[in-house]
């Protein structure tokens, strides 16, 4: 699958962080083999993660949430690279998500009609996910939260499929070569798809 343009969202809240070499191995690859790329690195943007007021009393985005919702429509492949904390997406990710992700932007909901429209259809996903736990613990005795957080909510609400998702389980007690394989191994997923 040949995708020009693809939008990468980086939400480890610590940097410099594995994640990162993640988010930037996936943008070497995408862009050697043609692609069109940008990066949101949450950390660096400023916005208040709260959704204070929920959809009713909707807050006015900040000019960095507004500029990410741009990039979204813009892009038709989105990576999503974060660390699992406590089975979930860091708190960053998930404001970010509470925030932007809203009615009339990412759904819209009909009176009498159980299922909204998809805003965000057309676009499909990855998930890069990085823990320091073993991946099958996660998924046999977790459940996989976040995964299924994003692919069977965010996502499936909004329209974004398919979703991919690629794991790097144990990461505190991968060697420096084993990391730096897992790098080649993200860059080539990034090739791919570019």
């Amino acid at each position: 699958m040949i995708v020009k343009k693809i939008l990468i969202i980086q939400g480890n809240p610590v940097s410099p962080s594995y994640n990162g070499a993640i988010a930037e191995a996936y943008r070497k690859g995408a862009v050697q083999a043609g692609a069109e790329v940008r990066m949101i690195t949450l950390n660096e943007l400023e916005f208040n993660m709260n959704l204070a007021g929920g959809y009713r009393n909707k807050l006015p985005l900040e000019p960095d949430l507004l500029e990410a919702q741009e990039a979204i429509k813009w892009a038709e492949h989105l990576v999503w690279v974060f660390p699992i904390w406590w089975g979930g997406p860091p708190a960053l990710l998930k404001g970010f998500i509470d925030r932007i992700f809203m009615p009339g932007y990412a759904f819209k909901y009909h009176k009498g009609k159980p299922f909204p429209d998809q805003l965000l259809k057309g676009r499909t996903a990855r998930m890069i996910t990085t823990m320091d736990g073993p991946s099958w613990y996660y998924k046999w005795f977790q459940g996989e939260p976040a995964h299924k957080m994003m692919k069977n909510s965010t996502f499936a609400l909004t329209g974004i499929k398919p979703v991919r998702i690629t794991t790097v389980d144990q990461v505190g007690k991968k060697s420096d070569e084993q990391r730096k394989n897992w790098l080649d191994k993200i860059e080539q997923l990034g090739r791919k798809m570019g």
